[in-house]
């Protein structure tokens, strides 16, 4: 049986054209969309999303082409963050919330921050978990350091060798990066490590197709806003490992080009920060929306 979030209800709510998000929902009182990263779906945040429920609507979709959302063919600009930041601004607007709060973690943490850039009327407090923006991480990766994100690489390759490479080997690929991005291994159970391989195999060229976006249509928003000026106007939390000793760069000044407004906070646990510190993450997020 595929692992829930206790007392957390699931519909599909049709956000785009052909496009619909799965979505887990519940609790009651002011609005937070959480958003997953990879290889996981939106049962990453299980523990924090049953803590914030006791006074807040929780919302936890599935990322466009991720878990059990509908994955449409990635052409275009069908994958980049701008159009998939629109689905969860469609999908918070089809469940009543005007104005909501948006936590993302790691890919999802990519789309938080383009939502927040072009709907900041919409978006009252974000939270990015473990990611630099597009821009900087591309500009942060040097030499062989680059190595810890090869994936990063192989995945803006043109269509057809990255999707072949990764279906053919796609348990042990995924799992890799569960593997070593982890601190604390029993954060997640075999359950939970089952539903995210059986996830990602099923989505392997959508994935892609979201990691392609992230070279190529996401770099070119990216460097529009950085142009034009554009920054994060709402409260900003951003939680991070210290990726920037190891790459050789202050993560928090990245940060603050972009946003103001920031609370900046370097974490001891692994990647997988909500389920190997929920508390931690939980009273940040508590921390952002207070603010």
């Amino acid at each position: 049986m595929t692992p829930k979030i206790t007392a957390f209800a699931r519909q599909r709510v049709t956000v785009a054209d052909g496009v619909a998000l799965n979505v887990a929902s519940g609790g009651s009182g002011r609005p937070i969309v959480l958003l997953h990263g990879f290889p996981q779906t939106h049962l990453m945040w299980r523990h924090v999303a049953a803590d914030l429920a006791a006074d807040h609507t929780v919302i936890c979709p599935d990322l466009r082409g991720y878990g059990a959302s509908d994955k449409p063919a990635g052409i275009g600009d069908r994958y980049s963050k701008r159009t998939m930041a629109a689905d969860i601004v469609a999908l918070a607007g089809a469940l009543g919330h005007e104005r909501f709060a948006l936590a993302g973690h790691d890919r999802g943490a990519l789309v938080a921050v383009r939502a927040g850039l072009d709907h900041p009327g919409t978006i009252t407090h974000l939270a990015a978990l473990d990611v630099l923006p597009t821009l900087d991480t591309w500009d942060v990766m040097h030499g062989v350091s680059a190595a810890v994100g090869f994936h990063l690489y192989l995945m803006a390759q043109p269509p057809g060798l990255p999707e072949a490479m990764i279906g053919a080997s796609a348990d042990a690929f995924f799992g890799h990066f569960l593997d070593v991005w982890a601190n604390d291994p029993e954060a997640i159970p075999a359950d939970v490590r089952a539903a995210y391989l059986k996830a990602s195999r099923e989505a392997v060229p959508s994935i892609v197709a979201d990691y392609r976006a992230s070279a190529t249509i996401d770099v070119e928003h990216d460097l529009a806003d950085r142009r034009a000026g554009n920054r994060l106007r709402m409260p900003v939390t951003v939680l991070q490992q210290d990726w920037g000793a190891a790459l050789g760069f202050d993560a928090a000044e990245r940060w603050r080009a972009w946003a103001p407004d920031l609370a900046h906070e370097t974490v001891s646990c692994g990647h997988f920060m909500a389920e190997e510190a929920p508390a931690e993450v939980t009273r940040a997020l508590r921390d952002l929306l207070a603010r």
